[in-house]
């Protein structure tokens, strides 16, 4: 049990754009916010960010829309162009109805359009995709903070997904580093001597909606630091949220 948590917004960052070093535009705006980084804080930033700086962005009119695009557009009175991006991103379709797309990414994630978006991206008619190694671009945000500070940090990259069953979306981790982002209780008996069997909090998951709590989705605010949270630091990845597809009721 944690005893108390920090959650501090990082404001400051200003527009991102390919090729900007991250780690340093994050430094600065903590430098300017007068706070620095401590061993085990628990930084957690923005798919966005990642992908404005990666150069992840396009322009869905640069991209001819296949038949199947075009049929999806109409039944959705959406874009063919950004259709057929959404395809190109996506492994499979889980479900689609009215133009609206549920896909399974490369990456194995199952979200709406492939977690191609056009909202926070600053005009000009380019859309985001998501980074193609979000575990990747974790550790080198994570590395390179650490070459220019000397602070040990876990990061989160967090991006917002939809939930089965529920209203609303919620920030999850599809990027890691330094955190194992699921915990297994499996084997631990509870205080009334009762061994649970299946129980695994998603703790990438919650730290990254946490985030959310100070981040908004209009307050251009894309990292926040998380102090107080205890962990072991340890080499891990998001793939340990995406659930083996032998154990998934619901493919």
């Amino acid at each position: 049990m944690q005893d108390e948590l920090r959650i501090i917004p990082l404001r400051g960052i200003g527009e991102v754009r390919a090729g900007d070093d991250l780690a340093a535009l994050i430094l600065h705006a903590l430098a300017a916010q007068q706070l620095e980084l401590c061993d085990g804080d628990v930084l957690v930033v923005t798919q966005k960010i990642v992908s404005k700086a990666e150069g992840r962005l396009i322009d869905p009119q640069s991209v001819e829309p296949s038949a199947f695009a075009q049929q999806i557009a109409a039944a959705g009175r959406k874009d063919a162009h950004y259709q057929e991006v959404v395809l190109r991103e996506s492994r499979r379709i889980v479900k689609m109805a009215s133009g609206v797309l549920i896909t399974e990414t490369h990456h194995g994630f199952i979200c709406a359009n492939a977690g191609v978006d056009e909202s926070n991206v600053g005009g000009g008619g380019l859309i985001t995709l998501l980074p193609e190694d979000s575990d990747r671009s974790a550790v080198q945000l994570r590395a390179a903070i650490h070459i220019q500070r000397g602070v040990t940090v876990a990061v989160i990259i967090s991006d917002t997904f939809g939930r089965p069953w529920r209203e609303g979306q919620v920030n999850v981790a599809i990027g890691v580093a330094g955190i194992d982002p699921l915990v297994d209780y499996v084997g631990v008996d509870d205080p009334y001597g009762y061994t649970m069997h299946a129980s695994a909090i998603a703790i990438g998951d919650e730290l990254a909606s946490a985030a959310e709590l100070v981040m908004g989705k209009i307050d251009g605010v894309p990292v926040a630091v998380i102090r107080g949270y205890s962990y072991t630091p340890t080499e891990s990845s998001a793939q340990r949220l995406v659930r083996d597809p032998r154990f998934d009721l619901f493919r």
